[in-house]
């Protein structure tokens, strides 16, 4: 039992993980009903930036954890959105009435594109990182096997839960959200009613952006090492993650991250880690042939 306790929580850290990517992707599918295939590269990027920022501040002597912290995640933030305004601007909005591939094959090439720039400027080798949040709290000792929840984890843990509840509300009851819903149903009709498409679209693209800064930091911070390929399958496994729970529901992208972070956890905790991917995917395929539209997807109704 207390090695299972553990494994839940380790799990639950890596889905929340996986859960901020997913909502990026399950947010721009939701408003022009496309996968951004750049995204995780989007996520190694606000990963690459989090570090540099930890770096700059420890080496002008700022020790404070919690303003360092702070501060690292609103500049990767801020950061990281110009590079999600970026890719929607240069890979999507020329190509948005083109026939449905060029945006995907743009994404493909926009994604290679971002893994080489990182590869160029910072070099391939991995880049590790000092822990900089330590310590956590015992739950339960038995014959010499702790069960540590760390500080660490539950930052993750509750960051997640903050920002999953803060851009629900925010597309639930606000005036963006409201023209995002608008652009989802139909984007001419929601032209001709007065909403800017264009700017609802790129903001949908920022805050994916952030939301994967966010991840980003998290990552770093968690695992202490990065390099510029992380972004390819984590973005896989969130992307994964969004059809799981059902894309275009953030709920759903939530939900399909924490499962497929419990089942690479308990897999690779129980059984084979090699295997870890495979057991994954397998599951998503199951899933796919009961649920076409995942767990919490909605049915697509066509218009005749």
């Amino acid at each position: 039992m207390e090695y299972f306790i553990q494994q839940l929580i380790n799990g639950l850290t890596l889905g929340s993980i996986y859960g901020l990517i997913a909502i990026g992707y399950t947010m721009v599918y939701g408003i022009i009903g496309m996968i951004n295939f750049a995204h995780g590269d989007v996520f190694m990027i606000g990963a690459f930036i989090a570090l540099i920022a930890l770096i700059i501040l420890g080496s002008i002597g700022l020790t404070f954890i919690p303003l360092a912290l702070l501060i690292v995640l609103i500049v990767s933030m801020l950061l990281t959105s110009v590079y999600g305004w970026t890719v929607e601007r240069v890979a999507y909005r020329p190509l948005r009435g083109s026939f449905r591939l060029a945006p995907l094959i743009s994404a493909i090439g926009m994604s290679i594109f971002l893994q080489n720039y990182v590869q160029l400027s910072q070099g391939a080798r991995v880049k590790p990182i000092q822990p900089v949040i330590d310590g956590g709290v015992t739950l339960m000792e038995k014959k010499g096997f702790l069960v540590s929840f760390s500080y660490m984890q539950m930052l993750i843990i509750v960051t997640t839960l903050v920002l999953m509840t803060a851009f629900s509300l925010l597309i639930a009851r606000t005036a963006l959200g409201r023209q995002q819903r608008a652009c989802e149903q139909d984007r001419k009709m929601a032209s001709l009613l007065g909403i800017n498409v264009d700017r609802t679209i790129s903001l949908t693209f920022v805050m994916g952006a952030a939301l994967a800064s966010v991840a980003g930091m998290m990552f770093v911070l968690y695992y202490g090492v990065i390099d510029f390929f992380i972004g390819f399958l984590a973005g896989i496994k969130a992307f994964t993650a969004a059809v799981l729970g059902g894309i275009g529901s953030l709920p759903g992208a939530m939900l399909g991250g924490l499962l497929i972070g419990l089942i690479e956890t308990f897999w690779s905790a129980y059984f084979s880690i090699e295997y870890k991917d495979v057991a994954a995917f397998s599951i998503l395929v199951l899933v796919l042939i009961f649920l076409p539209t995942g767990l919490l997807g909605k049915p697509e109704i066509e218009k005749v």
